[in-house]
């Protein structure tokens, strides 16, 4: 089975195209951005228009609104290294893997958090799988730019 972050050359050895270190610097530039992003825009809608979604977390009234208000001020707390990160990848290793790390924490305990619900909390279970899958692709993508970016040469 291939490795999801391997690039292949014409030949189909692993390795075999080399990537500019300019290029690998953007790409891993968009792939966290996208993530940051979207985060961001979680944390916007969510704190300025919370009753638009509570019902998607079976939450209501003050309460539930003052519980999305309060999550999308977490994500914009989680979303405060990214953008160190991408202003110079190359200078800040360090956030990068914090970054992902960050990542892997946020989707490892959603889907502790959603294997936990009883029955009855469909709607919750699927808002909850929503986000599980957004920062599954979002892991992957930080991931690979990540190992794109500081890939050790065999040459």
């Amino acid at each position: 089975m291939a490795e999801p972050c391997k690039i292949s050359g014409v030949n189909g050895k692993a390795g075999a195209v080399q990537v500019p270190a300019a290029v690998s610097v953007w790409v891993a530039r968009v792939a966290y951005f996208m993530v940051f992003a979207w985060n961001v825009a979680c944390a916007v809608q969510f704190i300025g228009w919370p009753g638009d979604y509570v019902a998607a977390y079976q939450l209501s009234g003050p309460a539930g609104e003052a519980a999305l208000r309060g999550l999308g001020v977490a994500f914009l707390m989680w979303n405060a290294t990214y953008p160190l990160f991408l202003w110079k990848p190359t200078g800040h290793r360090v956030l990068g893997a914090i970054v992902i790390v960050q990542q892997a924490i946020g989707l490892v305990g959603e889907l502790v958090i959603a294997s936990g619900l009883p029955e009855g909390f469909d709607v919750l279970t699927d808002s909850i799988a929503r986000f599980v899958g957004f920062d599954a692709i979002g892991l992957l993508l930080m991931a690979c730019a990540y190992l794109l970016l500081f890939r050790k040469s065999s040459a």
